[in-house]
């Protein structure tokens, strides 16, 4: 008894609620097929043809999609119910992994991303909803620090599989094996969805158009927005090309890359429940700023790695990045209105993502004068980040309510 007694708290403590753990289910078993090969795509395209022109333009595409994508994906969440929207983009990624699969020229793996991306951007706008209507403001910061748990998990464990797969099979066959365990594990969490998910609130619109969902923001949501767009220029300029360094320029094996991103997973896993806590008790600003602050540190760190215990050090200062990742996620649906909570969240993704797009083309171009310059750029960029947030996001304090949360999640 006293057992399930403990279980039962900590539960509550992690604010695991049925529909919060069906979300995290789907979001594990699609995160370990995903992460079996999507770090790998850059050299998977330099293996079929292209050039760094290439590289850039996916990095791009990725960005321009995880823009355009997130205000329709907030809006299906709101029309169609968190339920069904999970399931419709779970089909729509997998269509993109068969694309992949097939792929004979790099320019097929352009057009399997168009709809690989439908998992991890039309469904975040759903994911945030999910976990502000089913959780209190007190425990939203936890719910998000077990979610990216939940998410890296995968990108702790699969990328050294994934990158044993490519030792073992070769390039091409790695991916494709690794394309096949995706396929059949988004099945899997199709499945789970239908079978367990309960859609308590009814699917539909209150006729807000996207100006007037834009206009409700909260004031300080935008000056985060802001800061928030800056660092991710930091973090989106040498993204894509952080796998060509480490492999091409400082000569470590796709086994290697594998266990680094281990390493920062790792990093970020371990501080993740004990600053959400804190994040749910205290303000949320300081840890927010912490993380823009490790968005400038991790580029330079490793443009200037010259061992491998600096580049080790610096996917673990990768990993410090998410120390206020919960807290930013928290303090998003904290400030967005629980009846368009799917739009706005969307809406919020929707503008940072078209701010940030180019951001991969200019690293592009900035990899073909010098593999270190992407590098030294975003640091700078990401030290404005920083400054920004320090002298212009507001100190938002955590008020100790329940918000009026239904027993089974939803709010009247």
């Amino acid at each position: 008894m006293s057992s399930m007694i403990l279980l039962a708290r900590l539960k509550d403590t992690l604010g695991l609620r049925r529909n919060i753990v069906v979300m995290l289910a789907a979001t594990l078993l699609l995160g370990m097929g995903e992460e079996l090969w999507v770090r790998f795509v850059p050299k998977y395209l330099e293996v079929l043809g292209a050039g760094a022109w290439g590289i850039g333009a996916y990095g791009v595409l990725k960005d321009f999609l995880d823009a355009v994508y997130q205000y329709p994906g907030g809006w299906l969440a709101d029309r169609l119910g968190r339920r069904l929207a999970l399931v419709l983009f779970t089909v729509l990624a997998i269509i993109g992994y068969g694309v992949y699969f097939v792929a004979a020229r790099w320019e097929w793996v352009l057009l399997g991303t168009v709809f690989v991306m439908a998992w991890s951007s039309l469904t975040l706008p759903a994911v945030f909803a999910i976990i502000g209507d089913n959780l209190p403001q007190t425990q939203r910061a936890i719910g998000f620090g077990v979610q990216s748990i939940l998410k890296r998990v995968p990108i702790m464990l699969a990328p050294p599989l994934g990158g044993a797969l490519i030792a073992a099979a070769g390039f091409v066959g790695g991916m494709q094996i690794g394309l096949a365990i995706t396929i059949v594990l988004a099945l899997v969490a199709i499945g789970i969805v239908l079978r367990y998910y309960i859609e308590k609130a009814p699917a539909g619109l209150d006729g807000m158009d996207f100006r007037e969902i834009w206009c409700r923001l909260d004031p300080s949501l935008k000056r985060l927005l802001v800061a928030d767009c800056v660092a991710r220029w930091a973090e989106g300029i040498p993204k894509v090309f952080i796998v060509l360094y480490v492999m091409n320029v400082l000569q470590l094996g796709a086994f290697d890359f594998g266990w680094l991103t281990s390493a920062q997973m790792l990093t970020a896993m371990l501080i993740y429940i004990p600053i959400a806590k804190l994040a749910d008790r205290l303000n949320r600003k300081p840890f927010v700023l912490l993380t823009f602050v490790f968005f400038a540190l991790f580029p330079l760190v490793l443009a200037t790695a010259t061992s491998l215990a600096w580049v080790t050090a610096a996917f673990v200062i990768a990993g410090l990045r998410e120390v206020g990742e919960p807290a930013r996620k928290a303090l998003i649906v904290d400030l967005a209105h629980a009846t368009t909570r799917g739009r706005a969240v969307g809406m919020y993704y929707f503008v940072r993502g078209l701010v940030v797009f180019p951001a991969s083309l200019v690293g592009g171009w900035l990899w073909t004068i010098n593999a270190q310059l992407p590098f030294y750029v975003a640091f700078g960029v990401g030290v404005i980040a920083a400054l920004t947030y320090a002298a212009w996001g507001t100190s938002e304090t955590i008020q100790c309510t329940t918000q009026n949360v239904l027993p089974g999640g939803n709010q009247p």
